[in-house]
Order: C-alpha cells, then sequence, then structure tokens
C-alpha cells in the first residue's frame, strides 16, 4: 500500500496550528458518543479524547439585544412562539428522513419530489415566522456551511438518516460535539501515518490515472506508481482536477461538477484563562449578524487557558473573505466583546483559516448537494468505475461529511479493493 497525498502534511480536513501556545483546531474538531469509528481509530493509535462542552449559559444575539439562557433550554427569541415553530420544523424534517434509505436517498418513494426541490423551499412553505426562519438558518448554516438555498432537501434528509439520530439539526450537531482530542484532531491522521512511515509520501499531489488491462498507474509530478487499485480519497469537486485515461463516464464527470463545498473562515482568539466561565457562560454563542453568527468555547482540558472559536459561514465567508485579515480579525473580536465582554478585544494569540483559499480542498466543511444531484448522480459517488474506487466524507453512509464519515468510508473501500483483489478472511 502506498498513500500520495498532495499536502506537505497529513491530515486532509483536520490540521491543527499552535498559536499561544496551544494545539487549536483548524478544521474538523469535534465528535460524538455513537461515532464509534473515530473514536476507536484514535484510541488505536494512543489518542485520547476529554469532554468538550463546558457548563455554564449560552448567549444569543439578535436584533441588537444580548440574552443568556441556559443550555438545554428552549432559545429566547424575541418572539415567545419562534422557538417552537423552528423546533417543530426540524421534527418533520426528521419525521421525513425516517422514509430515507441511509447511503441511498435517491431510493426513497418520494426522492424526485424532494430532490426536485431546495431546502429554501421547503422552509419558506414550512415556517411563517421571520424570526423563527433566522434560527432555522442559523442551523443550516452551522451544519453545512452554506443557505438552505444551496441544499436539495432530499440531500437533508439524507444526511439526517445517515445519524440515525432522527433529531433536530441543532441537537445533531451538539450530539457530534461532544467530545475532543487532547492535541487537536490531526493527531489521529499524524499518529496512522508516523505507523505507515515511508508508505506516505507528502507533497505528492496526483495529476493523471491510467487505467490498463492489467494495471492502473497512477502520475504525479514526482514519481509514476504502478499499482492493481487505486482509491481517490478527495472531496467530488475536485476530482474532475485529476485526469483520467481512458476519460471517465460523463456521470462521473458531471457530478464533480454539481457538488461545491462549502464556505468557511475558522477564527481562534486565545486568552490566558477562560474569562466568560467566571460569569458563569459557556462560551457558546449564536448571532444574527456576521461575521461569525456561531461561536464556541474551544479552551483545551486543563482549562488554564481560554480559546474561543467564531465560525464564519456561508454567504458570510464569501464576504468577509474579500476584507483584509486585520479587518476579519477586529470584526471576529468585536463579535466575541458583543457576547462576552471587552476582555475578549485582546487576546494572547489570534489564528484564521479560510478554507476556500486551501488549494486541496477549496471549500469546507465538505461538499454539499444542490437540488437534482442525488437523484441524477448520487451512486456515482460510492460506485467503483473499473479500478478506481472512491472514498472520503462525503461518500459516507454513516455520518456523511464527518470524520466518523471519513473514516467508515475509508474502511468500505479498503473492502471493495481487497475483496477484488481476492484476499480471504476479509471483514
Amino acid at each position: 500500500m502506498l498513500v500520495l497525498e498532495a499536502r506537505k502534511r497529513v491530515g486532509g480536513r483536520t490540521v491543527s496550528e499552535v498559536a499561544g501556545g496551544v494545539a487549536l483546531d483548524m478544521g474538523g474538531q469535534w465528535i460524538g458518543p455513537s461515532q464509534h469509528r473515530i473514536k476507536e481509530l484514535a484510541e488505536a493509535v494512543g489518542v485520547k479524547i476529554f469532554p468538550a462542552q463546558a457548563p455554564g449559559r449560552a448567549v444569543i444575539w439578535e436584533g441588537g439585544r444580548r440574552k443568556e439562557y441556559e443550555q438545554g433550554e428552549p432559545v429566547p427569541l424575541e418572539t415567545p412562539e419562534a422557538f417552537g415553530e423552528a423546533e417543530g420544523a426540524f421534527r418533520n424534517l426528521s419525521e421525513l428522513a425516517k422514509q430515507v434509505p441511509a447511503g441511498a436517498p435517491w431510493k426513497a418513494e418520494r426522492a424526485w419530489e424532494w430532490d426536485g426541490q431546495t431546502l429554501e423551499t421547503w422552509k419558506l412553505g414550512s415556517i411563517r415566522g421571520e424570526e423563527a426562519r433566522f434560527y432555522f438558518d442559523l442551523a443550516v448554516e452551522s451544519l453545512y456551511a452554506c443557505e438552505p438555498r444551496d441544499l436539495s432537501l432530499l440531500a437533508v434528509l439524507a444526511d439526517i438518516a445517515a445519524t440515525g439520530t432522527f433529531e433536530g439539526l441543532f441537537e445533531i450537531e451538539a450530539s457530534a460535539e461532544e467530545y475532543g482530542f487532547v492535541g487537536g484532531a490531526q493527531e489521529v491522521p499524524v499518529r496512522v501515518a508516523e505507523e505507515l512511515g515511508e508508505r506516505v509520501v507528502l507533497g505528492c499531489p496526483v495529476r493523471r490515472i491510467i487505467q490498463g488491462e492489467d494495471g492502473v498507474w497512477v502520475e504525479s509530478g514526482q514519481t509514476v506508481v504502478e499499482t492493481k487499485k487505486v482509491i481517490v480519497t478527495v472531496p467530488p469537486a475536485l476530482r474532475g482536477r485529476i485526469e483520467y485515461e481512458p476519460a471517465l463516464p460523463g456521470a462521473y464527470d458531471q457530478l464533480s461538477q454539481r457538488m461545491p463545498m462549502g464556505a468557511v473562515i475558522k477564527c481562534h482568539a486565545v486568552y490566558d484563562e477562560p474569562f466568560w466561565r467566571k460569569s458563569s457562560l459557556s462560551g457558546d454563542a449564536l448571532c444574527d449578524t456576521g461575521p461569525c453568527k456561531v461561536i464556541a468555547d474551544s479552551s483545551p482540558q486543563d482549562g488554564r487557558t481560554g480559546v474561543l472559536t467564531g465560525f464564519i459561514l456561508g454567504r458570510d465567508a464569501r464576504v468577509w473573505g474579500c476584507h483584509s485579515a486585520r479587518e476579519r480579525r477586529q470584526a471576529v473580536l468585536d463579535r466575541f466583546a458583543h457576547c462576552f465582554g471587552k476582555e475578549a478585544l485582546e487576546p494572547e494569540a489570534y489564528a484564521e483559516l479560510d478554507w476556500a483559499e486551501e488549494a486541496w480542498s477549496r471549500g469546507g466543511y465538505d461538499g454539499n448537494a444542490p437540488a437534482g444531484v442525488l437523484c441524477d448522480y448520487g451512486p456515482m459517488l460510492r460506485e467503483p468505475i473499473g479500478r478506481i474506487h472512491w472514498a472520503g466524507a462525503e461518500t459516507a453512509t454513516s455520518w456523511t461529511g464527518y470524520m466518523e464519515g471519513a473514516v467508515e468510508s475509508g474502511q468500505r473501500a479498503a473492502r471493495e479493493v481487497l475483496t477484488g483483489l481476492g484476499a480471504i478472511g476479509v471483514t
């Protein structure tokens, strides 16, 4: 086995950066208790996890007003019935998702109906109040790094089905963010790579894949590798940047043109202590204005250092990505201060990563399916073509788009390859 990695590091959409003496997750960060594969992999390579959710009240900033509320209680929107209306919409989505086969949503009885409309269209027909729509939009942006208009209704139902939880959108997000990794999420792939040793080649982007009767040749700028099978793990949007010989069937290429990445800029501010906890605040906040509408406490396990993390998402990421780094930093810190006090304006360190500028990702968190994609092209996400197999978080049948899904897809693709090679005892 040989791994050709385009970046000069391993980890893909998990990467850690040290700032202010703290390892900061600039990409994937948290996992949940039902995400067993990634947890088992972490344990196997000696990476520990810790409870990531701090106790205390959360903050919501809406209409120029700041409110605090206990975690788990209804969010105090200005219109009392708005929260209930949004929660009702979440429950309705979960009920619809029960009709969707996990991993094969295009087989649902109403697949064409649901894939023929955007989540925005469904929202407008299901939610009347503007505040409820705001809260609904915030849930979608926090999960997908795009707006409801960018997503097929079927794609969202498929993702809910793939979690196996059938909860509301914010509940699904919360259930996937209960634990962090000591040293950062990138520690898991780093240690896996250490075990593989020289079988991982960094800084080696694949440019061409040539299939023949007896094998497949994988070409990069540095080397040519001859093998029996190849697993491609890049997001669907980047598959088309590889040259294939013979060319892939048109439907596979069309898929790569139709699943854009979300847009997210992840921002961390490091403080000498988690000062907000002295006021019994959890460090979590929701805001109706950018640049970061979602804020979380990312402080390390020992609690000696404080870290606030802001997510600039969707259209906000596209707009603020055009501003200077200094302007973004000031706007993010201003938003932190609105939520948690003036101490937030003077961090010990600050770090951010705009995933749209990452050459080998071109966005985050993952690839999103607009209306019409899954019914026409869904099978091409995983279906091998000759000696080429596909993996990556977007191809997962469980927790699609998450680290858990990435591990599941890798295990599935490995079984396909081993089975095709006639391996004995494949599990």
